[in-house]
């Protein structure tokens, strides 16, 4: 039999007297292949409909798709898993349902034109010609052959593209909004597995690799990833109750889709066609127990890679009441994955930048120097939440001649290693200074001057009170910090009014000091900002809020600080906002 083929008048043959014969030669390929049993070249018949420049699609008599060339899914943007096996109602023909129907009942040709997304699953092009004709065998109607007479109108190809690309961009500006807005890694994990559920699939894990694991180096047999975030659909939660939940350890065995994935860095698709392949493919036997009591007939792992290294996995899975992934699904994750990645990889840098300026910040600030026998120190330092990180929060106490002590509170401006470095500087600096046994104010000029000569020095805040209770005095002067407070039974809280000077660094001294009587039942309070300033407060009333407080004046002074830190810390507002040093000193009476 020979054949010629048309495209409905885009050049060639006309395409008027081919259109019938080339679908009476569709049907008589499927013809003989659906009745070829014993040939000596059974697979002739569906290499040729493979091998047919037209596209051409095969239904049996319950209208479910049996087979369907090259050609079909390049003409109509369709995937071979959207359609396969599947009932034609089910699919992007489920417009044509009727016509098929027809065909199947009287057995004679029809002709459909497509017009966009009629069902659900991927839209057909609009504007196709598409030939409906009865395929029979042994004298008895036993399917549909479909056959695309011409190719999709230009425009509305362009079209349909634009559409496609203006969504998968609203996707990725919907999913930089949602996903990574904090520096936590559970919490970014969590965010991305929310938005791929139910957007792109019905079952989503995140793994990511320990922070020291190199993942180019392939995966050792006791390589564990740790489950970070799962999500799925409400229908699937009993089905995937034995997968580990977030916070547990998952182990890959090699030869899975996830390992595949790692080794090769790049997204892998499959689709298991057994019981078997969804074994080999799942992590575990528990996990692949959990895919086929979900229904889970399509997979796509993708690997989370930020800065060259791969920091986990996201695995996405869908069942048969969704389309099978595809390679536009793939391109698809794959550039949301890379966005999630960085934001995994941000996190996990600031967790690392964070866990050093904090052991670095507590190594060096770890407790006062001891004062002498008549005066009781207590203090504490709390670093601030997830939204900063360890600012140059500090204090001291020096030990002076003629059983005096200088208390010192101070605040080194920014954040991070830099602050906590710079404040060992001043600490250091400061030492040294008092051991010459200057008054405060003059203290604090010559740290002023040493700390403005080093051009990389950040400036800082400071306030130091001088001790004397052998001659009942306080002496306190500051360079721009927050006045201290003085807590005595039966009165209010008393904030102290001290001439304050310029911040440490700037070079400008003028610093003054002031006394105060030193009474043996008074206790005075020394703290950072992060005490008491709130975001968008002005600081009048921020400091009366801590002036409001009815502290306790007797007992351990760790109950004032406790009571101190419920009254305007972070125990009632969240997260503290900046870092928090307290220092609290009440004379000692003599036994």
């Amino acid at each position: 039999m020979r054949f010629r083929y048309g495209r409905g008048g885009k050049g060639g043959t006309p395409a008027g007297a081919d259109e019938k014969a080339l679908a009476e030669a569709a049907a008589a390929l499927a013809g003989s292949t659906a009745a070829t049993t014993d040939s000596d070249h059974p697979d002739l018949p569906g290499e040729l409909l493979a091998a047919l420049p037209t596209a051409v699609g095969l239904l049996d008599a319950e209208l479910r798709w049996l087979h369907l060339n090259a050609a079909f899914t390049t003409v109509t943007g369709l995937r071979r898993a959207d359609l396969l096996g599947r009932p034609a109602e089910a699919t992007a023909f489920a417009g044509a349902l009727g016509t098929l129907r027809r065909v199947l009942a009287d057995g004679r040709d029809r002709e459909h034109a497509t017009g966009g997304p009629d069902g659900p699953g991927a839209p057909v092009p609009p504007g196709l010609r598409v030939r409906y004709r009865p395929l029979t065998a042994a004298g008895r109607i036993t399917g549909v052959v479909v056959v695309v007479l011409d190719d999709p109108d230009p425009v509305q190809e362009l079209r349909r593209e634009l559409a496609r690309a203006r969504t998968r961009l609203a996707l990725l500006e919907d999913a930089a909004e949602r996903i990574g807005t904090t520096l936590d890694v559970d919490t970014t994990c969590a965010e991305l597995a929310s938005f791929a559920v139910p957007r792109l699939a019905e079952l989503a894990t995140v793994d990511v690799l320990p922070p020291d694991a190199d993942a180019r180096n392939g995966l050792t047999p006791d390589r564990r990833f740790h489950r970070a975030a799962l999500g799925c659909a409400d229908a699937l939660r009993p089905a995937v109750e034995p997968l580990p939940r977030p916070g547990e350890s998952v182990r890959h065995h090699e030869g899975s889709v996830a390992t595949r994935a790692l080794a090769s860095g790049v997204a892998v698709l499959l689709a298991p066609r057994s019981a078997e392949e969804l074994a080999e493919a799942a992590p575990d036997a528990a996990c692949a127990a959990a895919y086929r009591a979900a229904g889970v007939t399509s997979l796509l792992v993708v690997p989370l890679t930020a800065r060259g290294r791969t920091v986990g996995l996201l695995t996405l899975a869908r069942t048969a009441a969704s389309p099978a992934f595809g390679p536009d699904d793939a391109v698809l994750v794959g550039d949301l994955a890379a966005r999630a990645a960085t934001g995994i990889d941000n996190a996990r840098r600031y967790t690392r930048s964070q866990g050093i300026a904090l052991d670095l910040q507590r190594a060096l600030l770890s407790e006062p120097g001891h004062p002498h026998q008549n005066l009781e120190l207590a203090s504490r330092y709390l670093p601030s939440g997830s939204s900063s990180v360890v600012g140059g929060d500090w204090y001291e106490s020096v030990r002076l001649s003629f059983g005096r002590t200088l208390l010192v509170m101070g605040d080194v401006m920014g954040h991070g290693v830099a602050a906590a470095v710079d404040m060992s500087h001043y600490r250091a600096a400061l030492r040294d200074i008092a051991g010459t046994d200057l008054p405060p104010h003059r203290i604090l000029r010559q740290l002023d001057a040493v700390i403005a000569a080093d051009e990389s020095a950040r400036p800082a805040t400071c306030l130091l009170a001088l001790a004397d209770p052998g001659r009942g005095r306080w002496t306190f002067s500051s360079a721009g910090h927050l006045p201290p407070a003085l807590i005595a039974p039966g009165r209010p809280t008393e904030l102290l009014r001290i001439p304050t000077g310029p911040p440490l660094g700037t070079g400008l001294g003028g610093y003054e000091q002031a006394g105060r009587d030193l009474l043996p039942d008074e206790t005075l309070l020394l703290y950072t900002d992060g005490l008491v300033e709130r975001r968008g407060e002005d600081i009048d009333a921020s400091l009366a809020r801590l002036a409001a407080l009815h502290l306790p004046a007797t007992g351990p002074l760790d109950d004032l600080l406790d009571a101190a830190l419920r009254g305007v810390g972070p125990a009632t507002d969240g997260p503290a906002e900046d870092d928090i040093a307290v220092l609290a000193a009440r004379p000692r009476p003599r036994s």
